[in-house]
């Protein structure tokens, strides 16, 4: 991420005696050499890499277990690795996570930003695909559906956050800032909903980078391209807090 939250967040965690892993997704950075080719991929292979990573933390550290802390859409990944199998997972932390289905989080951003008729054409592709058909993709759509990207969308549509959330007993954390453009306090209050036990903290004016940002979308987007902007105040305290107890 340009804004460096997630350096941030490992540089604040370490500060509070907490050592963290940060690793490249798979064909990104320092792991393009591991990179599928892109009809290849699917949402498993983010979920297998994720386990396969916390456990390579577990054996270099020599603990039982390991937390897994995700943002975003790595909130859904580290929700697929617990409920796969919990073995290893001291618990979770969930950070600017949906808590609806991505087709449903997807239709809702585009209806805030997509301009007709581009936006029909795109609400009907996401519903044959989340239906689990592919489709022929109008070039505008490219990045949401070309052919080769198209297997991969049909199986991040099929993950349901609630349904992941409640399939394990995990320690669970769901923070989620109030300003947040991409996920909302909606979906955060989803997730913690999903069984009992769950703690949910909401930041005022924190958007999804974890950042301070207003409302208003154009100065919100602005601090995603700011890494010297700071997190917002009080994030790494929840998350070592949570963590320790």
């Amino acid at each position: 991420i340009v804004a460096s939250t997630y350096r941030l967040l490992a540089e604040g965690l370490a500060a509070e005696g907490i050592s963290t892993l940060r690793y490249d997704k798979r064909g990104v950075a320092a792991s393009a050499p591991a990179a599928l080719a892109e009809s290849d991929l699917r949402f498993d292979t983010m979920v297998r890499d994720a386990g396969a990573w916390a456990g390579r933390l577990r054996e270099e550290t020599g603990q039982a277990c390991v937390w897994l802390i995700g943002h975003s859409e790595g909130a859904l990944i580290a929700q697929a690795v617990a409920a796969e199998n919990q073995t290893g997972i001291c618990g979770l932390v969930l950070l600017s996570g949906a808590g609806r289905p991505a087709a449903v989080v997807l239709r809702d951003q585009l209806r805030a930003t997509t301009p007709e008729p581009y936006l029909s054409q795109a609400i009907t592709v996401i519903a044959e695909l989340d239906a689990g058909r592919t489709v022929d993709c109008p070039p505008i759509l490219a990045a949401l559906c070309r052919a080769s990207v198209q297997p991969y969308v049909i199986s991040w549509f099929d993950m349901d956050p609630v349904a992941l959330a409640a399939a394990q007993e995990l320690p669970t954390l769901v923070l989620q800032g109030t300003t947040d453009s991409q996920t909302s306090v909606e979906d955060a209050r989803m997730l913690a909903a999903a069984r009992p036990g769950i703690e949910l903290v909401l930041m005022e004016g924190v958007n999804h980078l974890l950042k301070v940002a207003p409302a208003d979308r154009v100065a919100n987007i602005a601090t995603y391209s700011n890494p010297d902007l700071p997190l917002a105040g009080g994030v790494v305290d929840q998350v070592a807090g949570f963590i320790r107890q």
